[in-house]
């Protein structure tokens, strides 16, 4: 039994030269392997995610500046109304037909043309625009930098507003403003907030907007005759009489 352990006395001594070293070597190779491989690449991943970001914020920022200067080329919205029938139907009220299409200074179309059957000859253009305190313009501010510009409804004398036709849809940016290209996130949640602040006066006060303009001209009209809408970023809305249309 004593010479047991004296041997495992023994055993120990002998290894007790070889620990120090060996817990050394283990501490320098932790070391080493979290230098040389585990830290570098820590780092390597902290710098592909600040460049994600990096990336996130430049397209956020790309988006931003593409929508501003799309708002940026519109200072009115132009429509060309074209009376294509007239008649009376079988309790004597009045029916027109119509063809809407919104064109550029140029009279070129800039949006599908629609047609609209309604009744009635007093043809009523529902329009909205929204400006925003001067110090957004001077920051350029994508939503609020602009007068944005809606199209809103068609109806008649003999129509209840909210029975028109839609031409701008709620929540959508107007075609004209997206024809170019698929309207971005960012663009989707600004007409999205577009509405909500044409809708809640509180919200529209919280979020410096200065005026809401609401017009809707109308005007009487003939049968095979073009008329011209023309709507401005100063809330004005005009609608004047064109050619006869070719037959």
């Amino acid at each position: 039994m004593f010479r047991n352990v004296s041997s495992v006395r023994t055993w120990t001594e002998r290894l007790a030269p070889w620990l120090v070293p060996a817990v050394i070597l283990a501490a320098v190779g932790t070391y080493l392997a979290d230098r040389l491989w585990i830290a570098p690449q820590r780092e390597l991943e902290r710098q592909i995610e600040a460049q994600r970001l990096q990336i996130a914020r430049l397209e956020e920022e790309k988006q931003r500046l593409e929508t501003y200067l799309k708002l940026l080329r519109f200072t009115e919205r132009r429509a060309r109304v074209e009376v294509l029938d007239q008649r009376l139907d079988g309790g004597g009220a009045p029916i027109t037909r119509i063809r809407f299409t919104e064109i550029d200074a140029t009279g070129a179309p800039v949006t599908a043309s629609r047609e609209f059957m309604l009744t009635g000859q007093e043809v009523y253009i529902d329009t909205l625009t929204i400006r925003f305190e001067d110090h957004f313009v001077e920051q350029g501010d994508p939503l609020k930098g602009r007068a944005l510009m809606l199209f809103r409804r068609i109806f008649t004398s003999l129509m209840r507003p909210e029975e028109g036709y839609v031409l701008d849809r709620d929540g959508q940016p107007p075609e004209v403003y997206a024809r170019e290209k698929a309207a971005t996130d960012f663009e989707r949640n600004l007409w999205s907030r577009f509405w909500e602040l044409a809708n809640n006066e509180g919200l529209a006060r919280q979020s410096g907007v200065r005026a809401i303009h609401g017009e809707a001209p109308y005007t009487r009209l003939e049968a095979n005759r073009i008329y011209h809408v023309t709507l401005r970023s100063t809330g004005e809305v005009s609608i004047t009489p064109g050619a006869q249309l070719a037959k």
